[in-house]
């Protein structure tokens, strides 16, 4: 049995109910083997991949909060450190009810492999509750988020773990763990990311990951005449969706679709981005309410964004959203590539149809990464006390995924799969991790 199916079947045995993470440890793990047995025996010798797949510390608390009659709540809040070999540890806090420990160590995993490639030192780290921040009060979620932060400053700092914002935890969330910290600690650094503009944000936070992942499909699509004039179908109506949608009219495609949990839009005269941020980012409605304001689309109870015809398809709402059959819809209606803006929306199985077909396929952990590449850029203007225009921050954040596409693009081919970025993106992403580890030492 080689290495890596040891390894695998190691974290099975281990942790047979967190089906998440063995998934994302399956997705790596098989594409590594060509890497792997350059060193196999380096490898073994250091147990490198068994420290990899087990994150350095898992941090679980109990958090107590009041609402606005004055009841206690109780949630768990929970911290995973994975890995810090190339970096403080990086990774989003995520609030909302499906959070659990399996989820957070599949994100903090996919973390690891995700900051190695934007090449900038961050190492791999997640963390959250289940807490769902929805129909709460401000002053509601302030109670949570403040309790939350009372046992999450012992372990965290501007060189140790810098979180930031993920599914649930935005500008106001942010804001509020900000503050207590500052309380707490009394000091003013940048020990989280997404913060506002006022106190130590980045410009382009907010639209980092949707336009860095149309930059990078951008590339990814060069050999086919790039984006311009091609139909693009999104999922997902969030902030990812949304500046995924903005960014693909700048570079000339057509985005048709956008989802949220209860339905779809199809637009056949493209997403009208202006009206998608008032009903999703003002009025918080759903997309029905889109709908009712554009007369030429049409919104479809449940799921079905994949059904529309494409040239690209990007899905940017949540894990595993896209399986074999979405996959099989998709090649048949002449879908050219697929970019992953959300973590593992895309299951093992559509995956394999996708490259089997010759279909251009990039996975998350490098072609949504614009967004932590920002928080990295963040990091940095917070350490300077400075702060960057946006045309600067936007450059920077172009090269960074433009130099993951020519990484990956480069690394499987080095590797013998030229075209399949799934093990470009793993190999390159664990060959600095590695490096790092082995240069210092077993710990």
């Amino acid at each position: 049995m080689s290495y890596t199916q040891e390894i695998l079947e190691r974290v099975s045995t281990m942790y047979p109910n967190e089906t998440l993470f063995i998934q994302a440890v399956r997705e790596v793990m098989e594409t590594l083997e060509p890497a792997i047995s350059r060193k196999e025996d380096l490898y073994r010798r250091e147990a490198l991949l068994e420290r990899l797949t087990t994150p350095d510390r898992i941090i679980q608390f109990r958090v107590t909060w009041l609402d606005d009659n004055g009841n206690a709540h109780v949630n768990n809040g929970y911290r995973v450190q994975f890995n810090n070999a190339i970096g403080p540890y990086k990774g989003g806090l995520r609030l909302h009810p499906s959070v659990n420990l399996g989820t957070l160590k599949f994100l903090g995993f996919e973390q690891i492999f995700k900051n190695s490639l934007t090449g900038l030192p961050i190492g791999g780290g997640k963390g959250g509750s289940d807490f769902d921040p929805k129909g709460k009060s401000d002053r509601e979620v302030m109670s949570f988020c403040q309790n939350f932060m009372r046992e999450l400053y012992r372990h965290i700092g501007a060189d140790i773990d810098v979180p930031a914002g993920d599914i649930g935890t935005g500008a106001r969330e942010i804001g509020y763990l900000f503050g207590e910290y500052k309380r707490l600690t009394g000091l003013y650094e940048g020990v989280l990311t997404g913060k506002g503009l006022s106190y130590g944000g980045s410009l382009v936070r907010t639209q980092a990951t949707g336009y860095g992942l149309l930059y990078l499909t951008d590339c990814m699509m060069k050999n086919l005449g790039g984006l311009d004039g091609k139909t693009a179908v999104v999922s997902g109506a969030g902030n990812v969706a949304i500046y995924a949608i903005e960014k693909a009219w700048q570079l000339g495609a057509k985005p048709v679709t956008c989802s949220d949990s209860t339905g779809w839009i199809y637009d056949p005269d493209g997403i009208d981005v202006a009206l998608l941020k008032d009903v999703k980012e003002v009025r918080r409605e759903r997309l029905t309410a889109y709908a009712a304001e554009r007369p030429n689309a049409v919104y479809h109870e449940g799921k079905g964004v994949w059904s529309t015809p494409c040239d690209v398809a990007l899905p940017c709402a949540t894990q595993n959203e896209l399986n074999l059959d979405d996959a099989k819809l998709l090649v048949a209606n002449g879908c050219r590539a697929v970019a992953e803006g959300a973590n593992m929306p895309t299951t093992i199985e559509a995956t394999q149809y996708f490259q089997q077909n010759g279909i251009l396929f990039c996975p998350g952990k490098a072609s949504n990464a614009g967004g932590v590449a920002t928080s990295a850029l963040e990091m940095s203007q917070n350490s300077e006390r400075l702060s960057w225009t946006f045309d600067e921050v936007d450059a920077k954040l172009k090269s960074i995924m433009e130099n993951i596409y020519a990484n990956i693009s480069a690394t499987s081919e080095e590797y013998g799969h030229p075209g399949n970025f799934v093990m470009g993106a793993n190999i390159a992403g664990f060959e600095k991790v590695a490096a790092a580890m082995l240069a210092q030492g077993v710990y």
